[in-house]
């Protein structure tokens, strides 16, 4: 099986699972769900600061599904599985949808667009249920009252190890290909959101996964979330 159907399934899967679980809440509580996003976590990386991992193993702490980086620009360019998401949205779900694109978007709909998709991705997900999102610019999409909001980092040293160890490279390479990758993420945050990408005050928590096992990080990550009330 190719990786795009993988992907696809997967997120096909959860979105069974989200239409179960909606159909399964009595009406009020139904209702209030509705009328904005489920509570999700945001989690920024640097490149070799072990985001995919930690993600997922939060993910599974929860129980909530993880949408990084590749299941989101799978999404962003795969019309008919966006469509498939769309199904479970309902006329008040598209309302919202689209109220909320025109306020991030600055009012500019190009749906042909790549950003344009990513966005309402993000957001046609946080409104189906929980979820940890990795990377794309997820904390500055998302409503800013609600979700946590993380940043991983480490040294570079750190993390060149890391990478090094995770896609069997010299750490030459890995060196390069952090850089590569930091500088990618940080002209995407910059050039769609016009804000500094190092810029550590939109986000709740910054780990310093040099200094903590990735338990420890998932631990501390779903105590802030039970002493805000977020995850009852």
């Amino acid at each position: 099986m190719s990786a795009d159907a993988t992907l696809a399934r997967a997120v096909e899967k959860q979105m069974r699972n989200w239409e179960i679980a909606r159909q399964q809440r009595p009406g009020p509580e139904r209702e209030a769900h509705e009328a904005d996003v489920h509570e999700f976590v945001t989690i920024s990386r640097r490149a070799g600061s072990a985001g995919i991992e930690i993600a997922r193993e939060l993910g599974e702490r929860l129980g909530w599904p993880v949408f990084d980086r590749e299941i989101l620009q799978h999404m962003a360019k795969d019309d008919a599985l966006r469509a498939r998401l769309y199904e479970n949205m309902d006329e008040r779900d598209t309302s919202w949808l689209e109220s909320v694109l025109r306020w991030v978007l600055h009012g500019e709909f190009r749906k042909e667009d790549y950003f344009h998709r990513l966005t309402e991705t993000v957001l046609a997900l946080a409104r189906q249920g929980p979820a940890v999102f990795l990377g794309r610019g997820a904390d500055l999409i998302l409503p800013k009252d609600r979700g946590l909001r993380v940043a991983l980092y480490a040294p570079e040293d750190v993390r060149v190890r890391e990478y090094a160890a995770v896609h069997g490279c010299d750490e030459k390479t890995a060196r390069d290909q952090i850089h590569a990758a930091d500088a990618e993420r940080e002209e995407f945050i910059r050039n769609h959101f016009a804000v500094d990408p190092n810029d550590i005050t939109r986000f709740d928590l910054l780990l310093n996964v040099g200094r903590l096992t990735r338990t420890q990080v998932v631990e501390i990550i779903a105590a802030a979330l039970a002493a805000r009330g977020d995850n009852a």
